[in-house]
């Protein structure tokens, strides 16, 4: 059975190579993996709010949403933005 003898520098050379693979499929999978619009089951399962909440939050005028022939979609976003302008940072 032959053997190879690793060096520091194939290690290197191997590091480099896969730290490039691995943000190369994060971008593949990030910019494929979001949604522009997210319907209301969607924002029903990010949210983990009922369908009568996600009723009220957008009667309230708390969630932006656009209606298109009798369905609702959501600017993922406006939503991401609403929810980061919402934060509630608790200091003790």
């Amino acid at each position: 059975m032959p053997t190879a003898i690793i060096t520091t520098d194939d290690l290197r050379e191997f590091k480099i190579e896969l730290l490039e693979d691995i943000k190369t499929l994060l971008k593949t999978t990030s910019s494929a993996g979001t949604k522009k619009y997210l319907k209301s089951a969607e924002m029903m399962k990010l949210l983990k709010v009922s369908p009568g909440t996600l009723q009220t939050l957008r009667i309230n005028g708390t969630l932006p949403y656009t209606k298109i022939g009798g369905i609702i979609f959501y600017d993922a976003d406006e939503i991401y933005k609403v929810m980061k302008e919402n934060k509630i940072q608790h200091t003790y």
